[in-house]
């Protein structure tokens, strides 16, 4: 079966950029743990698609883990921003500057001391440690367990499901290119044993596959129904002052959106009735917008009213600090503060 496999992989590899194409892999080109390991950060919960442009921005600024060590805070943010999932950047960092301070700048070729990282799990010291090092280490992601689910025909429903699905998946991870076999079987997930109309008759598996020859794939793998997310409420001050100069704020380091820059609000709340008066960052002729933001996180979803201000150039603020025109890029902020942005913009 694995034979099949990397036949099919050294015919059908997806072009990535932090990918060494099979050939080149077998005329000996190691890939570079530093983009196999930004990749994957990347890549969880994002698709391919979303990340390339911000794995050419982040590689291109930053080339080595070292140049990322050595990089501000602020910088790092600003480059996340839409991406999503902003607590990934916030590890990255420190991920970076631990290989740097405890490992020389290079990732350790061990398991065990990816794990130890900040930020790697492991999932993501699996994928290190098969695609960058050839190690036989197992991953496991969305793409695999439907794969697994429907070779062997398993119909017990996700998550529950994980166990069984890596074991198997451990079964037929070979010795000899374990990180070819990685790639190669998470592309057959993301190319031919796709989510909804599987393409079984292009598939290297389709002869051992349970669920090809049972008529099931289709409706595997089975999920647990997802419980129906609440809404949260919440107001966004967005002001300009008479210079041009725009009032932003850091977000806390902890919590959703931690470190990214924002506009000053209130908390995000529950309620089912109207938000209380709250005080703005600052004295001014606050006006409410008709429009409302809507955004949703992986846990809620998001509606935030807008209120919008002329601020005079000594007005005194509560929150937050001013960031001149030219020195502001809506780019820098994450999704649904730009989302509050291009709302508002037309006001200024």
């Amino acid at each position: 079966m694995n034979a099949a496999l990397l036949e099919w992989y050294d015919v059908h590899a997806r072009k990535m950029p932090w990918r060494v194409p099979p050939a080149e892999r077998k005329a000996g080109v190691r890939p570079d743990p530093y983009r196999v390991w930004m990749s994957e950060v990347m890549l969880q919960q994002t698709t391919v698609a979303a990340v390339k442009d911000y794995f050419h921005r982040f590689t291109a600024r930053w080339p080595t883990v070292r140049d990322l060590a050595a990089a501000e805070d602020a910088d790092v943010m600003g480059e996340w921003a839409g991406l999503g999932y902003y607590a990934r950047a916030r590890n990255l960092l420190k991920c970076a500057r631990a290989v740097v301070a405890d490992h020389g700048g290079q990732f350790p070729a061990d398991h065990a001391a990816l794990l130890k990282l900040p930020g790697i799990g492991p999932y993501t010291a699996a994928a290190i440690a098969s695609i960058a090092f050839d190690m036989r280490h197992t991953v496991l992601d969305g793409n695999v367990e439907r794969v697994m689910a429907r070779l062997h025909d398993i119909h017990t429903p996700l998550p529950a499901a994980k166990p069984d699905l890596m074991q198997r998946a451990e079964t037929l991870t070979p010795r000899s290119r374990p990180g070819d076999y990685a790639q190669a079987v998470m592309d057959l997930g993301a190319t031919i044993c796709t989510p909804k109309s599987p393409a079984c008759g292009l598939c290297p598996w389709r002869a051992p596959c349970q669920a090809r020859a049972l008529g099931t794939a289709p409706d595997l793998p089975r999920k647990t129904p997802k419980k129906s997310k609440p809404t949260r409420h919440g107001i966004t001050f967005i002001a300009c002052r008479a210079d041009g100069a725009w009032l932003l704020e850091t977000r806390p380091e902890t919590g959703l959106l931690g470190g990214m820059l924002g506009w000053p609000g209130t908390d995000w709340v529950h309620t089912t009735t109207a938000l209380p008066d709250v005080t703005p960052p600052a004295e001014a002729n606050w006006e409410a917008l008709s429009g409302e933001v809507r955004h949703t996180f992986t846990h809620f979803h998001l509606r935030l009213e807008i209120r919008v201000a002329w601020l005079h150039a000594d007005a005194p603020i509560t929150r937050g600090h001013f960031v001149a025109r030219d020195d502001f890029r809506p780019s820098d902020l994450p999704t649904v503060m730009r989302k509050a942005f291009d709302l508002a913009r037309d006001q200024f």
